[in-house]
């Protein structure tokens, strides 16, 4: 059989040229242009082959040698390639590193030989120029059997230098000059970069890539180059040819429940293709989510991920965990590969997992090999001395069984490890089903032979709240959260922090041996807000701007307006001051009054949006608290989860009137205390008289210049528009219920949940803040943080369970 399939390898002279970043955004871009593309790569990754798929809407593939063995390189290709106008296969590391003392196997070399499949180069070119041309006449001239046919200049500068390297590269066409874009870098983790599942944004990021590389790279030199491909001789690998379904497969098809969700994204395509094709039906569940496991389940397959990244949200998670301990106690067969054998421990990082296997596990050094592992004996999945290829990647590590009553899952390298009965095979090795088939075939085999699972269910002891607090105005929401609390009482953005905020707090750290220099935070908040300098002070957080107002003059008669965030009050009661309370009624929706404020106040706190009850005053509410005399502070902490910031006074000059900001809730950042106030001079001057010296740490000076730069626009946009989604998903859940609750305009909703069901909801792992530490409000509601709505939904769930009818309309 004879296959024509367009297809190109795009590769580097060595790893953090920006393969992923052109790959995937060529993928996109030809995708876009109404071509059927298929994404590989090069390689045990699970991660890069996640952003593919988001790419070309078709599974992720992975072609490596060591895994499958290099006579199914070509079918697999051709397999994930099927029906598909244009394969493009992404490298890993440079074009000719391999598998270290094996000249090379594995490498994108390798595969491109195997494949006969032409190159193209990345390069970036950010810190060189003619040297460019020096390096990719090396790595093309290097191996004769590798056609490199192009180059793709990446993160590109001036146009002066573009044209120093274009001259420099001889006899290769230049395909593309992508300019540098920080705004198109990949978040990362300990591992790499975080997998696509887990990125809010990840979908629009694609999407900006492939118009990037649409708008810089030939296209249609790309499709031509793709062309010239030679056809390939091999058939296609099919699951159906390697394993087979029960002799007397009648309609049911035993259920096989897979690992999914943001916390398992590691599975090979071809695994479930494999179980498919041996008569199995695979059902995916979340753990972070899902109260139980898929009805019905006869065999489980737990495959890799980050638990240790959600590990509390996986703890918090009883019921299932409860449910999933009894199906492996009753003999449901059970593959978990690295993230799954995590999972299945007594706990990982002191956190309690499933207690399935007798060890802990703990972060660590990294671990990254890439073994032959044979079986010590036979097993659920092995036979004794058979011997299979694998990989691990993982930065944790476990302690020694105390106990166990099954064997070592392997020997490698001399030493035994994981654990594996005739019921479950558990290990840190992650293995290719399509390399090994009989793996699959006998895990089937014993799927079909085993018992449906029944559920369990789940009765949660009653716990007693952690939260106990002494002084209500000092009561936090992070006291009620813990390890393995699923936390919606901490109204911080639940999302990694952008690469470049990361890279400047690292930045700032280093720096640390010098004395920080507010000045520069300064300059930017002015510069932001079309402010003078003498209108604006940076301040840790805005917890020291409440400490400096608290302590500027001898107040006779300060307001707070309630409910609302207390620490204000604290610290006006910290200076000595008498506070007096106006609140804001329920039954007008927690809006202001300007005529309940007192006419002698002499100050006048008031939180917009409001914490907790999300309201949002209009900007003409706001100053008509203003008079002769007064100064009115205004806690803007989250108007920049408000869509255009609409009602905000930062631009506004108003004699008396002060606002304060923080960095602290919209950009991850609670242990960096960044924060500013802008408004009246004279108030400002007061301020500035009141605050220590060097009391705004560097690491703070940093975030705010970084975070008031228009790099940050796009992401704070970003952020903005999934807290409106998440709200939206919360809101729609309650108002099913006929829960009441407040609108709000900011990352959290205040409702009445009923008195009881906030305990009750602790039970099922799940920490709302309470809101009865807020002047004006009782033990009936509780502010609830916004959050993607996988984890809203199993909220939504527990409340099913738990409210009581006193908490409906």
């Amino acid at each position: 059989m004879v296959t024509r399939l367009p297809r190109l390898v795009i590769a580097a002279p060595s790893t953090g040229q920006g393969k992923t970043t052109v790959a995937t955004g060529l993928m996109a871009a030809l995708r876009a242009d109404g071509l059927a593309v298929s994404g590989h790569k090069i390689g045990p990754d699970y991660i890069d082959p996640g952003y593919h798929a988001l790419a070309t809407g078709r599974p992720g593939r992975n072609l490596d040698p060591h895994l499958v063995g290099e006579e199914r390189i070509t079918p697999l290709l051709l397999h994930g390639a099927r029906d598909a106008d244009i394969a493009i296969i992404e490298g890993v590391m440079g074009l000719h590193d391999g598998r270290i003392g094996t000249d090379g196997f594995s490498s994108t070399a390798h595969v491109a030989r195997l494949t006969r499949t032409p190159v193209v180069l990345v390069l970036d070119i950010g810190r060189m120029s003619r040297s460019a041309g020096a390096i990719v006449a090396g790595v093309a001239a290097y191996d004769p059997s590798i056609e490199v046919v192009g180059v793709i200049l990446n993160q590109a500068g001036s146009a002066r230098n573009v044209e120093e390297v274009r001259r420099s590269i001889r006899g290769l066409p230049v395909l593309g000059v992508i300019p540098r874009d920080p705004h198109l870098a990949t978040p990362s983790r300990h591992l790499g970069l975080v997998p696509a599942a887990e990125r809010e944004q990840s979908a629009a990021t694609i999407e900006r890539l492939g118009a990037q590389v649409a708008q810089h790279v030939d296209l249609d030199a790309i499709k031509a180059l793709a062309q010239r491909a030679p056809a390939l001789g091999s058939a296609s690998w099919e699951p159906t040819d390697h394993v087979r379904p029960p002799a007397r497969a009648g309609e049911h098809r035993s259920v096989v429940a897979v690992a999914g969700g943001r916390a398992f994204t590691f599975r090979y395509a071809e695994t479930e293709e494999l179980l498919v094709a041996a008569g199995c039906e695979v059902v995916a569940f979340d753990p972070l989510v899902d109260a139980a496991l898929p009805a019905g389940v006869q065999g489980i397959y737990l495959g890799g991920g980050f638990p240790e990244v959600y590990a509390a949200e996986l703890a918090s998670n009883r019921a299932l965990l409860a449910d999933l301990r009894a199906a492996v106690a009753a003999g449901v067969p059970t593959v978990a590969e690295c993230a799954g054998l995590l999972y299945l421990a007594r706990s990982l990082d002191g956190v309690p997992m499933a207690g399935v296997l007798p060890i802990e596990a703990a972060m660590s050094s990294l671990t990254l090999r890439y073994p032959v592992a044979r079986s010590v004996g036979d097993t659920l999945l092995t036979r004794a001395g058979e011997q299979v290829s694998g990989h691990e990647f993982h930065k944790t590590q476990t302690s020694a069984a105390t106990d166990t009553d099954g064997s070592p899952a392997w020997e490698i390298d001399g030493e035994r490890v994981g654990f594996a009965t005739p019921t479950l095979h558990a290990s840190y090795l992650h293995t290719h089903w399509a390399g090994a088939p009989q793996l699959a075939q006998r895990f089937a085999d014993a799927v079909h032979a085993a018992a449906p699972h029944r559920r369990v269910p789940f009765a949660p002891e009653a716990t007693a709240p952690t939260d106990a607090f002494r002084d209500p105005l000092r009561h936090h929401g992070d006291t009620e959260t813990g390890e393995a609390m699923l936390d919606f009482a901490v109204n911080v953005f639940d999302g990694p922090r952008p690469a470049w905020l990361e890279r400047v707090l690292h930045e700032a750290i280093d720096a640390s041996a010098s004395y920080p220099d507010a000045l520069l935070a300064a300059r930017a908040i002015a510069q932001r807000y079309g402010r003078r300098l003498d209108e604006v002070l940076p301040t840790a957080g805005a917890a020291e701007a409440f400490t400096l107002i608290a302590r500027s003059r001898d107040w006779q008669l300060p307001v707070v307006v309630h409910p609302q965030f207390t620490e204000p009050q604290v610290a006006l009661e910290q200076a000595g001051h008498k506070v007096t309370e106006v609140l804001c009624r329920p039954e007008a929706g927690f809006a202001i009054e300007p005529a309940a404020v007192p006419d002698e106040a002499d100050l006048v706190v008031i939180g917009n949006p409001t914490n907790p009850t999300g309201v949002l005053h209009p900007r003409e509410t706001i100053t008509a608290l203003l008079r002769p005399g007064r100064v009115v502070l205004v806690d803007e902490a989250f108007m920049d989860v408000v869509a255009g910031e609409t009602a905000s006074l930062l631009r506004e000059r108003h004699r008396g009137l002060v606002v304060v900001r923080s960095l602290t809730k919209h950009w991850s950042i609670p242990g960096i205390r960044a924060g500013y106030v802008v408004g009246d001079p004279q108030v400002v001057a007061g301020l500035r008289a009141q605050q220590t010296p060097w009391s705004v740490s560097g690491p703070a000076i940093a975030a705010t210049v970084a975070c008031l730069r228009g790099q940050a626009a796009d992401e704070a946009r970003s952020r903005t528009d999934a807290i409106v989604r998440w709200r939206a998903e919360l809101t729609r859940g309650l108002d099913a219920r006929g829960i009441e609750h407040i609108r709000s305009q900011a990352s959290f909703v205040l409702a009445r949940l009923g008195a009881g069901t906030r305990e009750r909801l602790r039970s099922h792992g799940i920490a709302v803040r309470r809101a009865d530490t807020f002047p004006g409000l009782d033990d009936t509601w509780a502010r609830i943080a916004v959050r993607p709505p996988d984890r809203t939904r199993r909220l939504l769930t527990a409340l099913d369970a738990v409210a009581p009818t006193g908490a409906t309309r």
